[in-house]
């Protein structure tokens, strides 16, 4: 706590996961708002990563909170807070996804897989970057992106949880319910798959890579003619 005068406020950016657990316990309401700052994007991810849509992600994480917050008395620390609430988003998303093939027939799956938005931020490291650049890593990212959203909903949670998140594999196992060696089986096969789909995507394109024609093709000609004038006369028969 810090005191300011006679007003006592809480550093809450201070405390681990498992205090602010007990705060909520202890009804502290604000403490909860911390924990879904902290906790947000994993459990979007990892929600997206089974529903395949933004806006169903959001829909997954709000109702997991929800019931979080309801059952957070329950929680005795026996794992991280994350891995409990990470159980709760996936238990979430099962059930929403198991709902939505009652519903929705294979057309309009396929058609949400192909029309998702972005889950993979890829920032400029030095905090600038010239506009070709820039369009050129956007691309890149929604080609990963589509990529990732076309591999089979097993292999895709797994690849999410393991690469994305980087969850261990042991955290991985415990939260999807498989063995350790099925999450390294499914998350080799992901990579397969991905390898394979983003070869064929590229392979369309290469001949339209560093394209040496108009501005490009007269500027480097123009600069090798004139140094080539100014180190010697044009040779010419005799």
């Amino acid at each position: 706590m810090v005191r300011t005068g006679n007003t006592v406020s809480i550093d809450y950016a201070a405390m681990d996961d498992a205090a602010l657990a007990t705060a909520v316990q202890r009804g502290d309401r604000e403490a909860f708002r911390h924990i879904m700052r902290r906790c947000n994007q994993r459990l979007f991810r990892i929600a997206r990563g089974v529903v395949n849509d933004d806006a169903e992600a959001e829909d997954v994480v709000q109702e997991a909170y929800a019931h979080a917050y309801e059952k957070l008395s329950t929680f005795r620390g026996d794992a991280a807070l994350l891995t409990w609430l990470t159980r709760i988003v996936l238990n979430e998303a099962y059930g929403r996804l198991r709902r939505l093939r009652v519903v929705v027939d294979v057309e309009q799956i396929e058609a949400s897989q192909m029309e998702n938005a972005s889950i993979l931020p890829f920032p400029a490291r030095f905090g600038y970057e010239d506009p070709a650049a820039a369009a050129a890593r956007e691309q890149a990212r929604k080609l990963i992106e589509q990529a990732i959203d076309r591999l089979p909903e097993p292999f895709r949670i797994v690849f999410v949880m393991r690469e994305i998140e980087n969850c261990t594999v042991e955290e991985t196992a415990a939260n999807l319910d498989l063995r350790p060696e099925t999450v390294k089986t499914r998350l080799h096969r992901a990579r397969r798959l991905l390898r394979a789909a983003l070869h064929d995507t590229l392979s369309e394109t290469l001949n339209d890579v560093f394209p040496f024609l108009g501005a490009r093709c007269d500027r480097m000609t123009d600069a090798v003619m004139k140094r080539l004038d100014a180190q010697a006369p044009v040779p010419h028969d005799e």
